[in-house]
Parts: C-alpha cells; sequence; structure tokens
C-alpha cells in the first residue's frame, strides 16, 4: 500500500475507534426466541436427532458451539499478533507500516478481549484445545517463517468472516453476538486492506513450490480450527443419550455443511493467487471435501 492510504488507515484507527466496551450492548440479555448460532451452522441440524431435541436443547446447542467458535476465534487472532510483531520487529519504527501494525495490534487483542468477555455472557466453558491443536500451534508460532505464518492466521481470518457474516446478518440472534460480529467485521475491513497489499508482495514472488506450501499452510489452519468447534462433550452437556453416536453423525453432517456454507470465499481467495495445482487440490479434495 502506499504511505498515504496507510496514513488514512491509522486516522480511522485513531478518531473512530470501536470499543467493545461501548459498542456491543453487554447488559440486554437474550428474547425468548433468539438464537446464539445460525441454524445453517449448527452441527445436529438437518439430521433426524435434530427434530427429537427440546427448544431449550437447540439453543444450548448452538451456544456451546458459538462459545467453541469464539474461543477458536481468540486462538487465531492470538497467532496473527506473533505474526504482525514479528513482522514489526523488520521495519522502521517511524514509518507508515509500522505504525499501522500497532494499532492493527491493538485492535486485534481488543477483539481477543471481546470474544473472551462474549463467551462470559454466554456463561460458556470452551472445551480447550486438544494436544494436536496445542502442537500445531506451538510448530506454527515458533519454526514458521513470517510469510507462512502470516498465511495460517489469514485462513482463521477468512472463517471468522463467513461466521461472522452469517450472525451478523440473521435477526433472530441474541443481539450481543449479532454485535460482535458487527463491531469484528468493521474493523476487520480497515485490516483487510492492509492485508491485501501484504499478501500480494508474498505470492507475487511466489514459485510453485511455495505457492503449494502456502496452499498446505491455509488448509491445514482450516481443518485444525475447524475441528474445534465440534466436540463430543457439547452433546452430554445438552443431556443425549448416547453422545459418541451423536458425535459422530455430528462430525460428518458438519463437514457437509462446512463446505457448503463456508468454502466458497475461501477456495476463491486461494484460486486467486494459484493455490490450487496438482500437489494440492487431492488434499483441499479429500480433507475439506472442496470442489476444486
Amino acid at each position: 500500500m502506499k504511505a498515504d492510504e496507510i496514513e488514512r488507515l491509522i486516522k480511522i484507527s485513531k478518531e473512530r475507534p470501536l470499543m467493545p466496551e461501548t459498542y456491543v450492548p453487554w447488559q440486554e440479555d437474550p428474547l425468548q426466541d433468539d438464537l446464539y448460532l445460525p441454524e445453517a451452522l449448527t452441527s445436529l441440524h438437518g439430521l433426524p436427532v435434530y427434530d427429537t431435541l427440546t427448544p431449550q436443547q437447540k439453543k444450548d446447542l448452538g451456544r456451546h458451539e458459538i462459545v467453541q467458535v469464539l474461543y477458536s476465534y481468540g486462538w487465531g487472532e492470538a497467532l496473527f499478533c506473533v505474526f504482525m510483531s514479528r513482522y514489526a520487529l523488520q521495519l522502521p519504527t517511524d514509518s507508515p507500516e509500522h505504525r499501522f501494525l500497532i494499532r492493527e495490534i491493538i485492535e486485534e487483542y481488543r477483539h481477543q478481549e471481546m470474544f473472551a468477555q462474549a463467551i462470559t455472557r454466554l456463561k460458556g466453558i470452551p472445551l480447550l484445545q486438544t494436544p494436536a491443536h496445542s502442537f500445531a500451534g506451538r510448530v506454527s508460532t515458533r519454526y514458521l517463517p513470517a510469510d507462512y505464518l502470516f498465511m495460517g492466521s489469514l485462513a482463521v481470518e477468512l472463517i471468522t468472516d463467513v461466521y461472522g457474516n452469517y450472525a451478523r446478518r440473521a435477526p433472530e440472534i441474541y443481539k450481543v453476538i449479532r454485535k460482535v460480529f458487527e463491531l469484528h467485521n468493521i474493523e476487520e475491513g480497515r485490516h483487510i486492506l492492509f492485508t491485501k497489499g501484504l499478501l500480494q508482495s508474498y505470492t507475487a514472488e511466489a514459485g510453485y513450490i511455495k505457492k503449494t506450501l502456502y496452499s498446505f499452510v491455509i488448509l491445514m489452519n482450516i481443518y485444525f480450527v475447524r475441528t474445534m468447534y465440534i466436540r463430543k462433550e457439547i452433546y452430554e452437556r445438552i443431556g443425549l443419550a448416547n453422545p459418541g453416536a451423536v458425535f459422530k453423525q455430528a462430525q460428518q453432517n458438519y463437514r457437509t455443511k462446512f463446505t457448503q456454507n463456508c468454502l466458497g470465499q475461501i477456495i476463491e481467495f486461494v484460486d486467486s493467487w494459484g493455490g490450487f495445482n496438482n500437489a494440492t487440490r487431492w488434499a483441499w479434495r479429500l480433507l475439506l471435501k472442496a470442489k476444486v
């Protein structure tokens, strides 16, 4: 990006900050018919077992699953802050790019606090990372070069955008959740302008091998984050008699729903810089059932 464009983004960030403390109506309780997650994104919707749930169980299913989503977003944004801190160290302190990154880091940490507050407001108890998730996070932050860490973090942001769009456009969703995603969408709109410029600089210099590796990094981040949403313990919490069997059905159902509802924008993004080739298509088809 040009220096004057970055300066404009810095000015907006300083003069028109969106503070979760005032933007989100934390004091408002959910209405009787409010949901916490659009049914199109819940793991059991569309299965016969869903029709056996009571209205309260359906609400609780959405509540527990949106808590997992919010928890994973906070985790993903923490990884992104690691990338931005690394990248900022390479820049002159007085450069517009460095100063914008500082503003973005501030906002990303506010988002993490906002997601944590939303979890608390929902009386949620997140199911923490599995050993596989934890291992992947440690490897990413400690050993991946900055550009690969950037790609992985961007993958999480893409999923965040998709979920956020569903939630903030659904009038039946609890207002606190809608406003959380609305705030996130507005501020990420500014961040994405900077991110696109950085993405272009990385991919313009990348050859076949590097684009292949970028594609695998994005794929694995999406795969791992997606598997944080659906957990057997959720079905125990809502009182289902055979949570293990339901979990197996839910996994398959959610994979299909995720492919149908969430992958379109991500596929367009990866395809835009040549991330699909003979070395990567098979993996996207196998792990995410992507039509590439």
